[in-house]
Formats: C-alpha cells, sequence, structure tokens
C-alpha cells in the first residue's frame, strides 16, 4: 500500500510517500511545499492545492494521512492552518482518496512506543523506521513520514484484528 502523510500548514506544508508491504515501511518521495508570506493568502492556498495534487497525481497513493489540528493559543494562526488544511483536504477528495487523521499523540505512540515523546525522538525514529542517512528537513516533512507511518501501523493492527478477532 502506498501512503501519502501530511502535515498541514500554508508557510509549509511537510508530506512524506511510502510503501508499507510486509510490515516493512520503504520511503518513495518526501519534502515540503513552501509558500511565501509576501504572496497574497488567497495565492498561497492555490499553490498548496495544485501542488498536493500534483504530488497526488505522480505517485498515487491509496489512502492519504493527515494531522489534526491542535491549538492552544495563536487563534488566527488556527484559522490560517485551518484554512489550508481545508484546501489540502479538498485536493485529496478530488482524487476520491480515503482519508485517515491523527492526533499527535497517536503519532508519537506509532511511532515511538510513548504518546509524551519528545519532537526529536519522533524525527530520530521516523529515519531509523525508514532507514535514512539523516532526519528529513524541514521538520515538517519528518512529521508528514511519521503521519504516514502511524497510519502505516493502524492498517496493521486492523489486519491482525481481522485474523485473529483479538484488539
Amino acid at each position: 500500500m502506498v501512503i501519502l502523510g501530511i502535515d498541514p500548514g500554508y508557510a509549509i506544508v511537510g508530506y512524506g510517500v511510502i510503501e508499507f508491504k510486509n510490515a516493512k515501511y520503504t520511503p518513495i518521495h518526501y519534502g515540503a511545499i513552501f509558500t511565501s508570506a509576501s504572496e497574497k493568502f488567497i495565492n498561497r492556498l492555490e499553490i498548496i492545492f495544485d501542488e498536493l495534487s500534483n504530488i497526488i497525481n505522480i505517485y498515487k497513493p491509496n489512502a492519504v494521512s493527515i494531522e489534526k489540528l491542535y491549538f492552544q493559543n495563536n487563534h488566527k494562526t488556527a484559522i490560517d492552518v485551518a484554512q489550508a488544511r481545508g484546501v489540502t483536504l479538498l485536493a485529496i477528495k478530488k482524487f476520491q482518496l480515503p482519508i485517515y487523521e491523527y492526533t499527535p499523540l497517536q503519532v508519537k505512540t506509532a511511532v515511538t512506543g510513548y504518546g509524551k515523546a519528545q519532537k526529536f525522538q519522533v524525527m530520530l525514529m521516523t529515519q531509523r523506521l525508514l532507514r535514512l542517512k539523516e532526519i528529513p528537513k524541514p521538520d515538517d516533512t519528518a512529521d508528514a513520514l511519521a503521519i504516514a507511518i502511524c497510519h502505516a501501523n493502524s492498517l496493521g493492527y486492523q489486519y491482525i484484528n481481522r485474523k485473529t478477532g483479538n484488539f
């Protein structure tokens, strides 16, 4: 199965495409979409939509996993990220792909086994699980790969549960 993981944003959208086969993760492609603060916000949203559509068209994932939003303080940022996330979801929907959403706690647990892991621990485990020479940069890219791994792990658990009936 090919999984596209997305770390949503409007300045930087991290993405990572992995294959999950025989309980093994293989990185296919990863990177980030950057938009400039000097651009009108609506143009930034269009860039995100177009770039994600292009990535989906090229790598043809079977599923897309995306991080759920969580904000404590900055409501202006939350609204802008939510708008960018909406455009991201629309791009995915246009390709009729299944969308799976995961909280930061779920991602941390899936990648490190510990829901309160520090960001660097998640990034390091992502690097190790994908057998990469270095931690992907920017951080949003590493986060997107971790989100894809989270979904792959979720699939593994679903498969085990269907086979055995156990949770």
